[in-house]
């Protein structure tokens, strides 16, 4: 295994180890040819989970694909990102279908009606092959605190098209949803402002 640092390295053998990087790299590309509709797991404590979906979103809408996002706990919040997204509304399907945050709503039984509503929406797209991507925003949320069932999350995705693919984010994604899953990314937390600096949500960032 090469170590040397690149920094180390003279002109001709920075040359030669990026071509060697070149052939790797190319190699695994033709050896890569299939599609398929993935399923797709942003989990972990730190920020960004959504975010990262978002981008898929904006994505898959520049090539013209049809997108839906169910958002399962911060509806209420009527995030900016949903004004955004309304030039796409021949595209996209918004339902900010959560209350807001657990501790806000304070009635469980509420919060897995709310829930269970949420999913069923959700499957509609799942199941429907016009829609190319489906994000289900903070559903892992959902699922670890048992509004929803591994379960029923599971059965549903297996009823997706082929070419579908399906973003679930929110920390704490349960381990049969990890494995099942074909790419999964855990955003670590670091450092955040308002841990740190007691720094409250802004416009822009957070919302």
């Amino acid at each position: 295994m090469e170590t040397k640092d690149t920094n180390s390295l003279t002109a001709e053998q920075y040359k030669q180890k990026m071509r060697r990087r070149q052939e790797v790299q190319s190699e695994r590309i033709a050896n890569s040819s299939k599609e398929k509709g993935l399923i797709i797991v942003n989990t972990g404590n730190g920020k960004g989970k959504t975010t990262a979906a978002l981008g898929m979103v904006v994505r898959s809408l520049g090539h013209g694909y049809r997108v839906a996002i169910v958002q399962f706990i911060k509806g209420a919040w009527e995030p900016a990102e949903k004004a955004v997204f309304e030039m796409w509304e021949n595209q996209l399907e918004f339902h900010a279908m959560g209350e807001g945050f657990t501790w806000d709503t304070q009635d469980r039984d509420r919060d897995i009606e709310t829930a269970q509503k949420a999913w069923n929406k959700a499957l509609t797209f799942i199941c429907n092959p016009e829609f190319r991507l489906v994000l289900l925003d903070e559903v892992n949320i959902a699922l670890k605190l048992g509004y929803l069932q591994i379960e029923q999350v599971l059965a549903g995705l297996e009823q997706k098209p082929e070419d579908t693919h399906v973003i679930l984010t929110g920390r704490g994604a349960p381990s049969a949803l990890i494995e099942r899953a074909d790419l999964v990314t855990e955003m670590s937390l670091v450092k955040h402002p308002f841990r740190e600096q007691g720094i409250k949500a802004q416009a822009g960032i957070e919302y």
